[in-house]
């Protein structure tokens, strides 16, 4: 795999990690390294470096599966930002993990427990949120109120509530949320209606993927599944639109 795709160092760790949690992931990675859409002209290796304002920006991106590039074995937008603009990224995702303070396979392995982790580290120039898909299939799968204060960290809103005031008080940065692409799911298509009045509430930005019509119905080259893109997915369609977002908010 890694010679056939032509993976960067970055990757080849990260999935040896994942395979060390989930060795039964091998046969879904075996399956997605064949696909036109992973082939290793997409590569983050094959990926020019160009003079951009993102530049040594520091970021955090916090998420699951779609922030770690599991379609795309192991490079996400994370990856192709990192390498195109030189942003200092800061990749925490882990597969299969929620929003909610629940432990999906691992102890402390949600986005809240992972969160509190960060807040130890330097602070992020950014924080980046990803709208886990993973909250409609485990975790509470409870959408949750919004609220002013006592957040419920075991309902989706209450979890991004706590993260975005925290980030905001400890860091002091732009917050930005993002969503998957979309995909027939209630409860998801809640989750962003949510996301959008979060944003209003605290003055942070969304990246609506979801809504936006380029990138429904996409061509297979992009999607490993309906939920995962690959590396022709987040070179081609992610990177552009990320870039263009991250920018106007950091300039």
């Amino acid at each position: 795999m890694s010679q056939n795709n032509d993976l960067s160092k970055v990757a080849v760790a990260e999935l040896r990690q994942d395979l060390s949690e989930h060795p039964l992931h091998q046969r879904l990675y075996t399956q997605m390294a064949g696909l036109p859409g992973n082939n290793r002209k997409y590569g983050v290796k094959q990926t020019d470096t160009v003079a951009s304002p993102l530049l040594k920006k520091k970021i955090l991106f916090l998420g699951s599966s779609v922030t770690f590039g599991f379609g795309a074995l192991g490079e996400s937008f994370v990856d192709y930002l990192w390498k195109h603009d030189g942003v200092e990224a800061i990749k925490d995702a882990e597969n299969g993990t929620t929003l909610v303070d629940q432990d999906a396979f691992n102890p402390g392995d949600s986005y809240v427990a992972r969160f509190k982790e960060n807040l130890d580290e330097e602070a992020p120039e950014m924080f980046v949120l990803q709208l886990s898909t993973n909250d409609t299939k485990r975790g509470s799968k409870n959408l949750g109120e919004i609220s002013d204060e006592n957040f419920d960290t075991q309902t989706i809103t209450g979890a991004m509530e706590y993260m975005i005031l925290t980030a905001q008080e400890k860091w002091h940065c732009p917050i930005m949320i993002y969503t998957n692409p979309y995909f027939d799911n209630q409860l998801y298509a809640q989750m962003v209606e949510r996301s959008h009045e979060l944003a209003e509430k605290y003055n942070i930005e969304v990246l609506d993927l979801y809504n936006n019509p380029d990138f429904k119905d996409q061509n297979s080259i992009y999607m490993a599944d309906p939920i995962h893109p690959t590396r022709a997915g987040y070179k081609e369609k992610w990177l552009p639109i990320f870039e263009k977002k991250l920018i106007e908010i950091l300039k």
